[in-house]
């Protein structure tokens, strides 16, 4: 069970609650504490109204000069709900939704966002009950936060103050799509009335971003890990040198994810009888011979990464921000930035490049093991009759198709701005964007992953003997192979076994397989 509290919350925790529906804990009594003390200073504000503040008793972006009765401070809250609630689209996956809630409810406990408990309470409690808002994909700039997105979250279990029409949004529960109100009442959860500064605190905000990028992460490393024997099988199947993944060669360059990728390769493939038994070879290809230097930065990227994103997990990212009183000073506001989007946007671009680049190098490694002028033997597409069948040869295609979407998907959205608002808002990160297209990316490479495994174990299974030839790691990703995919005798429909091995990667059981076959190649994944 997963609490809230000032210990934060990591990428794993993310994904024991969005994927796995792990449980999350009431709010603690400190926390309950902390977001009272911050609810009392907007009321008191409110009640004072000496002082304009910003999303409380003014209007949003432009109309912020425009001041709100007190007694109309609830209304706001709710109308800018509505009015935020403007995306368009498909769906938003369960996953990402789900993580988008974790993250806000988590922000709200910080204290910082002037909310009720009820209303993190609330988004807590629709999380543990299944309770999953429709949130349409596209429509946010990521900057004033993810506006549209939070916005499809908060109408659910937000409602209107009077018996007007109830805009409630839709919302999944028990398998159905039913309308927000529906949903709620199915769960047996409350809708709440949103109060002064609770439209702001449950709309402004970086959490799609954000809960698309620890997604994003956790699926790269382990696509990253997959790639890494992808490649080793490769290196077998093309008879290549070990002489390029020699420890010293790489602590040379000073590089830690190079040194962890030649090393994680030397272990996959110790005790191979294929490596190194070409007569008269010098130096491989660059797409076999400089596997560590392409995915070892890689390796270093999703490192920093996982620091920036775990840091953005625990942020407060709304405006304004109360802070609680001191010895020294009485509570105070202070408006800013925080929901702007620069950061995420330029690090999700960071890691779409960087899973495009494991992508690209994995796809010239499938070209040459099918090109007998290039793959040292082994038959034309992979298949003993070239030419009645073609083998592998459409695989290769696809393969290349995903490598040429990825080029245009991995251009960096955090390049580009167009000014909103009235130009109040004049300068905004397209991270969204930037989210969507690296959640694409990663899949792309996944399948392209898939099709070298695929591809691998067929030019493995086509050496004299070369399954029995195997080094202990790839012998145990090769039996993991084949245990869902075949081998390719004739011309079939390739897709159930792309899509097989895809699957596979996902669930983590060639990992699995390969970590149980010894302390040397398991100390090295």
């Amino acid at each position: 069970m997963l609490e809230l509290n000032d210990d934060g919350i990591g990428i794993e925790e993310v994904i024991a609650v969005a994927r796995r529906h792990a449980i999350v804990a009431p709010l603690s009594e400190a926390v309950i504490r902390r977001m009272d003390a911050s609810r009392q200073w907007v009321s008191l504000a409110l009640r004072d109204g000496d002082r304009a503040i910003y999303g409380v008793n003014t209007g949003f972006g432009p109309l912020a000069r425009t001041r709100i009765a007190p007694q109309q401070a609830r209304q706001l809250s709710r109308n800018l709900i509505l009015n935020c609630a403007a995306g368009v689209g498909p769906p938003l996956p369960h996953d990402v939704v789900r993580a988008m809630m974790l993250i806000r409810a988590n922000t709200l406990a910080k204290g910082y966002s002037g909310a009720r408990p009820a209303v993190a309470q609330t988004l807590i409690d629709m999380l543990n009950a299944g309770v999953t808002p429709f949130v349409p994909s596209k429509g946010s700039l990521g900057a004033s936060g993810d506006l549209a997105p939070l916005a499809h979250i908060a109408v659910v279990l937000t409602r209107d103050l009077d018996d007007g029409p109830d805009y409630s949004g839709q919302a999944w529960h028990g398998g159905e799509l039913l309308s927000g109100a529906e949903a709620m009442a199915r769960a047996g959860i409350v809708r709440l009335i949103p109060e002064a500064k609770e439209g702001l605190a449950l709309t402004n905000g970086t959490d799609f971003m954000v809960a698309a990028g620890a997604l994003a992460l956790y699926d790269a490393l382990n696509v990253l890990e997959h790639a890494e024997v992808a490649a080793a099988l490769s290196l077998e199947a093309l008879l290549a040198l070990s002489e390029h993944y020699h420890p010293a060669l790489h602590a040379a360059n000073g590089q830690p994810g190079q040194i962890k990728t030649a090393s994680r390769i030397r272990a996959l493939v110790s005790g191979s009888q294929l490596i190194d038994t070409h007569p008269n070879r010098v130096q491989d290809a660059y797409s076999l011979r400089c596997v560590p230097q392409v995915l070892g930065p890689v390796r270093d990227i999703l490192a920093f990464l996982c620091d920036r994103f775990t840091g953005a997990l625990n942020a407060t990212s709304d405006n304004p921000l109360i802070f609680p009183s001191t010895a020294d000073s009485p509570s105070f506001a202070v408006a800013g930035g925080n929901f702007h989007g620069q950061g995420p946007s330029l690090w999700l671009n960071f890691l779409g490049i960087a899973m495009a680049s494991a992508g690209n190098i994995a796809e010239r490694r499938v070209f040459r093991l099918l090109t007998p002028e290039l793959s040292d033997g082994l038959p034309p597409m992979l298949v003993a009759s070239s030419g009645i069948d073609s083998g592998l040869m459409i695989s290769q295609y696809t393969a290349a198709a995903l490598v040429s979407d990825n080029k245009t998907l991995a251009h960096p959205d955090s390049v580009d701005s167009i000014p909103s608002s009235a130009n109040q808002e004049d300068f905004v990160s397209m991270g969204a964007n930037a989210a969507r297209h690296t959640m694409e990316i990663i899949e792309n490479v996944r399948h392209i992953i898939a099709i070298e495994l695929l591809t691998a174990a067929q030019a493995i299974d086509l050496r004299p003997d070369g399954p029995a030839r195997l080094g202990a790691g790839t012998a145990a990703a090769y039996k993991s192979i084949r245990s869902r995919v075949t081998f390719l005798a004739h011309d079939r429909q390739t897709t159930p076994d792309i899509e097989a091995l895809a699957d596979l990667i996902v669930s983590g059981e060639l990992l699995r397989a390969i970590r149980q076959v010894g302390d040397d190649v398991k100390g090295s994944l």
